[in-house]
């Protein structure tokens, strides 16, 4: 009796210890929800608000999980995934010293991971994923949680290493899942020593390095190895095959590199094989085969060779895409890959026929086979693919049997297709009546470069789903049919590049979701339709070369969603309005030319702030270039060319930093071509044709006087001109008698020159001022001519041949030979040569006004009808002389105004003898060899390669 009191009063001095022990635990972890539900500063759903509330059992709480039979009232679970929490994790989460389950995802938690939580020794599962969490992964985070088996932390902002210690101490765990943040470097070697480990995911993520050779040698559990989208090298280890497990490996988007180990065969239990997106190459293993359950392989986007092994029976998806597979496919396709579902080849050289026996392979319904070598027919069976939703084939040499596609007919029965795609195949063919059955599930339907003749059928208006149609580059003709306006979703519209005629049709306004119109080069004509400019969406408007008569719609001067705008070679009139140019616009490209436009340019349409290419040329444009044009800071292109444009040139226009196109030339312009910003960039064809324009010489234009230094002289000249007349006939007369002289004084000095027994190659290069560019004259197909100066100060040029030119040294001896036997006024006279080992030129007399071809197509220089005259007299001279004036006739063979000379008389001077021809006089003078330059030579010789010298 006295036993049983003692035992009886022992019970219950520890439950009185217990009772008072669990309260103060309780409070404990009460404590630590509160700080919880303190740190959360969005509630959208009110989970928290709601039922953590302090009259309450926190075991009652949402989300919250106690013991049952041990550690009742203690929190051991906490699950507020899915909840849409916004806030921290406190510090106290660290309290709650029983938890076994923390699950936290899928909420916008943001912060670091508290360092408190490694004091939860009892922790075995973590699932924080799809946060925004913050910071590295301490190693004390990993190094004291012994019981931890699962850890997931994808989808957030972690950066930093794995520490090490991940594998040293956590000998339990089975589920690593990092994947989606920012975690870079190796990763842990005792990572690969964890026998327990199930499921490795540390996909992208910025992971670098090589997998260890051994990696597999202690992962006898592993199911799942996912590393896709890190920067991982070297080659795949071998001895994967070792993690005999595998259900799951995906190494994609890396820069792997080798060829794949056919051990990777051994791993049969294999479902999913992703190693696309690498530098792997070689041929793909036969080991494949083996692989009885694989369901999906990618393997695109890598430099694969050879054939594939198709003999993969359970394959469900199959992607090839962008590799240099070659060979066909089995004739018996469909029953090899009887499950596939999904296949995917583009972009390889897969070539002759779509095998018919593909609609046996009844589940698939995506086929993607674009940019291969496939010929023949395509099966006209293929609408019995009752599941197919994608079948793209573009890009290959399928062709057709008789006018129509039977397999375009046979598509009516695929009810569920969505994107239809034959685009850039031969096939010559009519569109049949019958699309207008096809399943209205389609959304995509592209035809383009076909050779598609005859008109788009009418009955194309019934797929009222499509999206996006593309007819282009075909040979399509007729009217565009009205039905088209029943296409209410469509987005995008291509039609460019046929021979389509007539209107644009008026239930074109019907279209609210188009978003992109091409017409361009049809034959299309009436007005462009108003409503045009009511359709909020359209941002992309083609319908250049056309014969479009109306005047450019108001409408479209105030769209708000346009980014491209051209109306190029048609027939338009009338002007640009002045209410051009809106804030805002998101008009990128511009273009208006060779239209009938008139008026001015307005200044609002420096309003388009995105613009980036303005082309308004080949119009009749007149007034000024507006100055607002230079607050069009993205602008690339700007061409008015071809109008009737006057005034200045405006200076704000230096402030185009980006402009890299610009053409002013045949306007009126007038005053001085802006020097500062791009305009050093542009050249002479930017400005021609504007006759009154100034600037640097470089831009073949008069240079400029300073309106001080005009006035100045106007001034002057009001006071001194008649003083001036009345002396003007002494001042002529001097100076014609000075010439005189100086012409005699020529005459008599030059002769001099030839006596020279030799110039040397160091007074050459003195002369040149070491052949410095500054005195580069010009070039030619074998040399370079300089303007020096001898020590003697005379002025010669000096041609230097390029002896790294095949013919050069063949050309300077011909010119040498022509020229040491000729004399004439009208031949250019040789003063001396210079020839060594590696040096060779010829010293010439110095023209003083250049060539004939600066004087024809230069604006600064005018040649008068005397002039001309002369020029053509002295030319011919020449050549009869060199025809006739000796017993050796020489055929110039190079004839052109570039190689005609103008001395201080304007006397001219043939030059250039570097391919002349000499004959004896029993030659007949026939030459089967294109000699000269092209725009220059006989036109016999453009066509038949024979010139006959006939007489001058």
């Amino acid at each position: 009796m006295e036993n049983r009191n003692c035992s009886f009063i022992f019970t219950l001095t520890i439950t009185l210890v217990i009772l008072n022990i669990y309260p103060v635990s309780t409070s404990k972890d009460q404590q630590a929800l509160y700080a919880i539900r303190a740190q959360i500063t969005a509630d959208p759903s009110g989970h928290l608000s709601k039922t953590w509330i302090t009259n309450t059992s926190i075991c009652t709480w949402t989300g919250v999980s106690c013991g049952f039979r041990i550690h009742t009232q203690r929190v051991i679970a906490l699950d507020l995934s899915d909840m849409g929490l916004v806030g921290r994790i406190p510090p106290q989460i660290g309290s709650l010293s029983y938890l076994t389950s923390l699950d936290l995802s899928n909420n916008s938690f943001n912060g670091p991971i508290p360092h408190e939580i490694t004091q939860l020794r009892d922790l075995e599962r973590v699932y924080m994923g799809h946060n925004n969490l913050t910071g590295t992964l301490s190693p004390f985070f990993l190094e004291n949680m012994p019981s931890l088996k699962s850890l997931n932390l994808s989808y957030n902002s972690l950066n930093g290493n794995i520490p090490k210690e991940i594998g040293n101490n956590l000998s339990g765990l089975q589920d690593l899942v990092l994947n989606n943040n920012q975690i870079s470097g190796l990763v842990p070697q005792t990572l690969f020593n964890r026998s327990s480990i199930r499921r490795i995911q540390l996909s992208f993520n910025s992971f670098s390095g090589t997998l260890p050779d051994d990696m597999c040698d202690q992962l006898v559990k592993l199911r799942l190895f996912f590393i896709s989208g890190n920067k991982f090298t070297g080659s795949i280890p071998s001895s994967i095959n070792k993690c005999h497990q595998l259900r799951y490996l995906s190494m994609s988007k890396n820069n792997f590199n080798g060829s794949i180990p056919r051990e990777i065969g051994n791993l049969t239990l294999l479902k999913e094989l992703f190693l696309g997106e690498n530098d792997l190459q070689g041929t793909i293993p036969n080991e494949f085969g083996n692989l009885d359950h694989l369901e999906e392989l990618d393997l695109s986007d890598n430099h694969f060779t050879g054939s594939f092994p198709f003999n993969i029976s359970r394959l469900k998806a199959l992607h090839l895409t962008n590799n240099s597979l070659s060979g066909v496919l089995p004739t018996d396709l469909g029953f090899m890959l009887p499950n596939l579902q999904g296949l995917f080849i583009n972009e390889n050289k897969f070539q002759g026929p779509l095998p018919s026996s593909i609609i046996n392979a009844t589940k698939l319904s995506q086929i993607s086979i674009v940019s291969n070598s496939f010929t023949g027919i395509i099966p006209t069976t293929m609408g019995r693919l009752e599941h197919l939703e994608v079948f793209a084939c573009g890009g290959n040499h399928f062709t057709t049997e008789g006018l129509e596609p039977n397999f375009l007919s046979s598509l009516t029965h695929a009810r569920k297709l969505r994107i239809l795609s034959f685009a850039q195949n031969p096939l010559k063919t009519f569109l049949p009546a019958s699309i207008g059955n096809w399943s209205t599930t389609l959304q995509t339907f592209q035809a383009h470069e076909c050779g598609i003749k005859g008109n788009i059928p009418s009955g194309i208006g019934n797929l009222t789903n499509l999206l996006k149609l593309g007819l282009d580059n075909n040979e399509l003709e007729g009217n565009i049919p009205t039905t088209l306006g029943k296409l209410q979703n469509l987005g995008q519209l291509f039609l460019e590049n046929n021979k389509l005629q007539g209107r644009i049709p008026q239930q074109f306004c019907d279209l609210k979701n188009l978003e992109e119109l091409y017409l361009s080069n049809n034959r299309l004509s009436g007005i462009i339709p108003p409503c045009f400019g009511d359709i909020d969406s359209l941002a992309w408007l083609f319908l250049d070369s056309n014969t479009f008569t109306s005047t450019i719609p108001s409408t479209l001067w105030r769209h708000k969603s346009l980014v491209v705008l051209n109306l190029s070679s048609n027939l338009l009139t009338g002007n640009i309005p002045s209410s051009t140019g809106i804030s805002n616009s998101p008009l990128n490209g511009l273009d208006l030319s060779f239209n009938r436009i008139s008026g001015d340019i307005p200044s609002s349409i420096g309003g388009y702030q995105m613009l980036n290419k303005l082309s308004l040329s080949h119009n009749n444009l007149q007034g000024s270039i507006p100055a607002s044009l230079g607050t069009l800071v993205s602008l690339e292109l700007l061409d008015l060319s071809q109008n009737i444009l006057s005034g200045l040139i405006p200076r704000s226009l230096e402030a185009l930093k980006h402009l890299q196109y610009l053409n002013l030339s045949y306007n009126l312009l007038q005053g001085e071509i802006p020097s500062g910003g791009l305009f050093t960039n542009f050249s002479a064809s930017s400005f021609i044709h504007n006759k009154d324009l100034c600037g640097a010489t470089i831009l073949q234009v008069l240079s400029c006087r300073s309106k001080q230094h005009i006035s100045r002289a106007l001034s002057v000249l009001k006071y001194v001109l008649p003083i001036t007349a009345s002396i003007m006939g002494l001042v002529v007369a001097a100076y014609l008698l000075r010439r005189h002289r100086k012409h005699i004084r020529t005459k008599v000095e030059q002769p001099l020159l030839h006596e020279w027994a030799r110039i040397s190659y160091y007074e050459l290069v003195r002369a040149t001022k070491s052949f410095d560019v500054s005195n580069l004259i010009g070039n030619g197909a074998y040399g370079s001519v300089y303007k020096g100066e001898l020590s003697v100060g005379v002025i010669v040029a000096v041609k230097v041949f390029n002896l790294l030119s095949e013919r050069a040294i063949k050309s300077f001896e011909v010119e040498c030979e022509v020229l040491r036997n000729i004399r004439h006024r009208n031949l250019n006279k040789v003063i001396s040569s210079c020839t060594n080992k590696d040096f060779r030129c010829i010293v010439m007399e110095y023209m003083e006004n250049g060539s004939l071809e600066q004087w024809l197509y230069s604006h600064n220089n005018h040649l008068t009808l005397v002039q001309r005259l002369q020029i053509m007299i002295d030319v011919a001279s020449a050549l009869e002389y060199l025809h006739h004036g000796q017993t050796t006739p020489i055929i110039h063979c190079d004839l052109k105004p570039s190689n005609v000379l103008l001395d201080e008389d304007m006397n001219a001077r043939v030059c250039d003898f570097g391919i002349a021809k000499i004959f004896g006089e029993d030659d007949f003078i026939l030459r089967t060899t294109t000699l000269g330059t092209i725009g220059y030579m006989a036109p016999g010789k453009a066509v038949v390669s024979v010139s006959y010298f006939l007489s001058f």
